[in-house]
């Protein structure tokens, strides 16, 4: 279930780089990092804001590729500075909702367009459809 804070869903965001934003391959779905912008522009609000943004754009990828968050099962959360960890796992948990998938988080030195935060997730389909987050 999407949180109320959720943003309006978002276009499929389009990549900053040579790579592409998610790949359906077998069973599964492999989503890019995603970071908290719209449109190629970060997100106003902080680490909390991008987290959302981020899951929002997430969101999008999966929905494109037929999915949705509730298939996620794994993600990795890049932070450019660790002391933002809490605040990004309670944005993380409000954009998940109830749906927790096994996730790493480590600090980085940089990432794209200066933000504060970037997720990747994995996703499994092989055998449960989409409808599991509305």
């Amino acid at each position: 279930m999407e949180s109320p804070e959720s943003p309006a869903p978002s276009p499929t965001p389009r990549p900053v780089g040579a790579y592409t934003p998610a790949v359906r391959a077998g069973d599964w779905v492999v989503c890019s990092g995603q970071v908290g912008a719209r449109e190629g522009t970060l997100v106003e609000g902080g680490v909390a804001a991008q987290v959302t943004q981020a899951v929002a754009n997430l969101r999008a990828l999966l929905r494109e590729q037929g999915s949705d968050l509730g298939a996620v099962a794994k993600t990795t959360v890049f932070l450019a500075d660790i002391a933002d960890y809490a605040a990004v796992n309670e944005a993380y948990v409000a954009a998940f909702g109830g749906h927790l998938p096994a996730r790493s988080a480590v600090a980085v030195a940089g990432l794209p367009l200066g933000a504060l935060v970037e997720i990747e997730a994995w996703a499994y389909v092989g055998h449960a459809g989409p409808g599991r987050d509305s």
